[in-house]
């Protein structure tokens, strides 16, 4: 078994002691009827250049949120054990990954989504053998990509963007895509704890188009609620140097 880099620390020990509070200040109210989900935060390495992460980019067609990265995850079935099972099973199904390729390191806290009323469980996993991944239904994810951490951390890539609600979050423009909504708000606290995050602007900020000719990854909603039920609605705000996710871009 391969060991783990040492670019791991301090990003290990941090999310094993991590609270919801440093993702998002929202909580279900007592009694609510939540949806469980999980999603898979993979983060591999190839030929010694640094970590990366493994996101795919729903396809231009579906219904809802089409065109938008996103983590491997979605629903939680009856037969999942828990919530590494759900996010293992819904990468396999999606891009083909294989589960005995993945050591599964740590769960992040649960984190509320109001608007579609999931709780979404990231799961953190070190991809020990990396192999070829891909869509494996092209009608729902358009394909797959690995961005290197120090691609999501280069200031050139980072900014905000501002929902039509008036919400804003962070995002990330990246080998052609713009990660945003739940997606970027993970990361982005995410980066934080690593101690990977450089100073950027925090003043570059972009309104979120919705013009019927903006690219569909750009004027979706925030989140990732898919036609076959997986998470979504909600993204997360970094606020300022902490990156700690402190509001929603629900609608």
């Amino acid at each position: 078994m391969r060991p783990l880099p040492d670019w791991w620390e301090p990003l290990l020990t941090r999310v094993r002691s991590a609270r919801r509070e440093d993702f998002t200040p929202l909580a279900p109210p007592a009694g609510a009827h939540v949806r469980r989900s999980a999603v898979l935060v993979l983060l591999g390495e190839e030929d010694g250049r640094g970590p990366d992460v493994l996101l795919l980019q729903r396809a231009a067609t579906l219904r809802n949120h089409a065109g938008q990265p996103a983590f491997p995850g979605g629903a939680a079935d009856p037969q999942d054990a828990d919530a590494p099972a759900t996010a293992l099973r819904e990468a396999t199904e999606e891009v083909g990954l294989d589960p005995a390729t993945v050591e599964v390191l740590a769960t992040l806290p649960e984190l509320w989504i109001p608007v579609s009323g999931y709780v979404v469980t990231p799961v953190l996993a070190w991809w020990r053998e990396p192999h070829e991944v891909h869509p494996r239904d092209p009608a729902e994810v358009a394909r797959v990509e690995r961005p290197r951490i120090a691609e999501l951390v280069d200031p050139a890539n980072r900014l905000r963007v501002r929902h039509p609600s008036g919400f804003t979050g962070p995002a990330f423009r990246v080998r052609g895509m713009l990660v945003w909504g739940f997606t970027a708000g993970v990361l982005s606290a995410l980066l934080e704890m690593a101690g990977w995050a450089r100073p950027w602007p925090q003043d570059r900020v972009a309104d979120l188009p919705v013009a019927s000719d903006a690219p569909a990854a750009e004027r979706d909603d925030a989140g990732r609620s898919p036609d076959r039920a997986r998470p979504g609605g909600s993204a997360a705000r970094a606020s300022g140097a902490g990156g700690a996710v402190a509001s929603t871009l629900d609608r």
